[in-house]
């Protein structure tokens, strides 16, 4: 008695399933973005410009090091990274590909965040 090969349909299903997947993940991330783009930007600003400031005080009003200023952020804020530089006394806080704010230390006056655009 002969017995025929069955072939397996569901791992040509599979493997044919992975584009519309990824299709459908990708709307899903841009509707996401379009939607809440706003309220992104928005934390960024807020958190690079809290970061920004509270490190250059940290740092030129303290006398600390700017590793040790990071302890000074707020539990969420740990995308935020901090550069500075030495000659203008200033610090730059950002957040990976929205925003960045630097503030500078001014005799008199502290650390000031440099004007917005708008």
């Amino acid at each position: 008695m002969a017995t025929a090969k069955r072939t397996r349909k569901t791992d040509n299903t599979r493997s044919r399933i992975w584009p519309y997947l990824f299709v459908a993940v990708l709307v899903a991330v841009g509707a996401a973005w379009l939607t809440y783009e706003d309220t992104a930007k928005g934390y960024a600003i807020a958190g690079t410009s809290y970061g920004a400031r509270v490190a250059c005080s940290c740092r030129y009003v303290g006398g600390r090091s700017l590793g040790d200023c990071e302890k000074d952020f707020e539990p969420g804020m740990e995308l935020i990274s901090l550069s500075e530089d030495a000659e203008a006394k200033s610090v730059t806080a950002s957040f990976p590909l929205l925003e960045s704010q630097t503030a500078t230390y001014r005799e008199g006056y502290g650390c000031v965040l440099e004007s917005w655009d708008g």
